[in-house]
């Protein structure tokens, strides 16, 4: 049996644009649902998400079956989490708040084995990657499917987005605006005029390292910015403030005095 190609990493790897939807229930069903929908990859949210190693790998097997990729995000760099999330058969892995090159080299080292420079421990055959020994060749050539996306949402980070592009092994860089605004002081204001150069300035240098930019954009206007920009995956919806928006409206239609739909934020 052979490795399963990553698609996500090779439709970058391509040129193409991808967009995203944000899952954040930490349930497998909702998860389904949204795997239905057309959507190039789905961000399983280990961060800000009420999810576990169990259900991050519930959600990965019902993913799977429909054509779209299927990224994770834990909730830190955690080497031991990297180890238990890629053994469930994550291919690609989006860590938050990534600040200089020396943490993204130290996740580089965690997503590989140390017959590449990593500290990956092996499973042998006890492991879904592995597909319980069945991809005899797994330890060799994991980390050609393996898709590192360290995310940038610091003032720090952004000051040091030259290194951290730079860094081998890291496959692109995800810009998180509201925490990036934050820290920059202007809390909640991602359409600062600063935030908003800041971020073009971000994904010019990432793509200038030859690298793949991303970003979350639950507004579309800003979606297509970002894209005009050189933005390459881009998640454009939230599955919860989807479901909340579409309730409201559906219930305005009736009250007409019910509660506004807010904005999407992204987080």
């Amino acid at each position: 049996m052979d490795i399963p190609q990553n698609r996500f990493k090779a439709a970058l790897a391509d040129g193409q644009t991808l967009y995203g939807l944000w899952v954040a229930f930490g349930s497998a069903y909702p998860a389904e649902v949204c795997a239905t929908t057309g959507y190039d990859w789905l961000l399983i949210d280990g961060e800000h998400a009420p999810n576990s190693v169990p259900s991050v790998l519930e959600q990965l097997q019902v993913v799977m079956p429909y054509p779209v990729s299927a990224v994770v995000r834990p909730v830190n760099g955690d080497p031991a989490l990297i180890k238990q999330y890629l053994d469930v058969g994550a291919q690609t892995l989006m860590v938050p708040m990534v600040d200089c090159a020396e943490q993204a080299e130290a996740l580089v080292r965690a997503t590989r084995y140390a017959t590449q420079g990593g500290i990956r421990g092996v499973g042998g055959g006890l492991t879904r990657a592995t597909r319980w020994g069945a991809i005899h060749d797994y330890t060799r050539r994991a980390h050609e499917q393996t898709c590192l996306i360290v995310q940038v949402e610091s003032r720090q980070g952004a000051e040091r987005i030259e290194e951290i592009a730079a860094v081998d092994g890291v496959d692109a860089v995800f810009i998180g605006p509201v925490d990036l605004s934050t820290d920059m002081g202007y809390p909640d204001e991602p359409h600062h005029p600063e935030v908003q150069a800041m971020i073009r300035h971000l994904i010019e240098v990432v793509n200038r390292a030859g690298k793949a930019a991303g970003i979350l954009a639950p507004n579309a206007d800003d979606a297509r910015r970002y894209r005009d920009w050189g933005c390459r995956f881009i998640a454009v919806g939230i599955d919860i403030s989807l479901l909340r928006q579409g309730a409201l409206d559906t219930l305005a239609q009736f009250k007409p005095d019910a509660e506004p739909s807010p904005p999407a934020r992204g987080y």
